[in-house]
């Protein structure tokens, strides 16, 4: 006869902790993928930003294609930890070009940090192995 095994809330599907991370890369994920599109429609919006942050409109398709792609590996379980990884360093550089351009710290400066914190918040939360890795779990 074997052994019943016994499941803990956080293990079922519906848990607040499955819940709050699909809340947390849900909004960071629709974000993204608003930003991208408008990047991809060359929307006005888009090409004047771009322009103020002193980037050409040309380089507008590359980027948004290059966040579908990092999106898409987010959302995908087997490389969503790749996913993750390549938007911190995309998020980076969106940081380091809004210091250099002396945009606003709050509103536009830490913007991409806190998109950041949403993606690994949503991550970490989801997979239990990368919650022990950054030291959410004992």
């Amino acid at each position: 006869m074997t052994t019943p095994i016994a499941v803990t809330p956080a293990a079922l599907p519906g848990s607040r902790r499955l819940i709050a991370s699909h809340i947390l890369s849900g909004l960071a994920g629709l974000f993204l993928a608003f930003d991208a599109a408008l990047k991809l429609m060359l929307h006005p919006a888009a090409v004047e930003t771009t322009a103020q942050l002193g980037f050409p409109p040309s380089v507008l398709p590359t980027l948004g294609a290059l966040q579908l792609v990092c999106l898409v590996l987010y959302f995908v379980p087997r490389t969503a930890v790749l996913g993750a990884i390549l938007w911190t360093g995309y998020l980076c550089g969106a940081v380091a070009t809004h210091v250099r351009a002396g945009s606003p710290l709050f509103t536009h400066t830490l913007f991409p940090v806190w998109i950041g914190f949403l993606l690994w918040s949503g991550l970490a939360l989801r997979n239990r192995r990368l919650l022990d890795v950054l030291g959410g779990r004992s």
